[in-house]
């Protein structure tokens, strides 16, 4: 699975070349797709005006909601210091379940906000998907 932070999903919306030509290029891909925890969606929307509905043009692009599960895991990340809540909502979201194989990659401006052993990859990264 990969998932977009803020950094990520602000960039998206701005016309980062990288992250629009995944975004083209998941869409045309069956069951390939980009995922926004909502509290990211939420932070970056309140940082620019409309900016949600420029990311939400992309048929490629899911958003993960805030159910009571999640919630409640974000709150603990947040209490115990991992970071802000949009920052914990996309760490959550990268968290291993059972409902998913294989590891999710974290799409990221920051990757610093991220603890060891969370698989971040910087958006302007020369290697960033293959690109060098």
């Amino acid at each position: 699975m990969i998932i977009l932070d803020t950094s990520a999903v602000t960039a998206l919306a701005g016309g980062h070349k990288t992250l629009n030509l995944l975004a083209g290029n998941m869409a045309k891909s069956p069951g390939e797709r980009l995922n926004i925890p909502a509290l990211c969606l939420t932070q970056a929307e309140a940082g620019e005006e409309n900016l949600t509905q420029r990311v939400l043009a992309f048929s490629s692009v899911v958003v993960d909601s805030l159910d009571t599960m999640a919630a409640v895991s974000v709150g603990t990340l947040i209490r115990d210091g991992y970071g802000d809540p949009d920052t914990c909502h996309a760490l959550y979201c990268a968290l291993p379940c059972p409902e998913l194989t294989g590891m999710s990659i974290l799409l990221t401006g920051n990757e610093e906000a991220y603890p060891p052993g969370v698989v971040t990859v910087d958006i302007d990264s020369s290697g960033m998907l293959g690109h060098h």
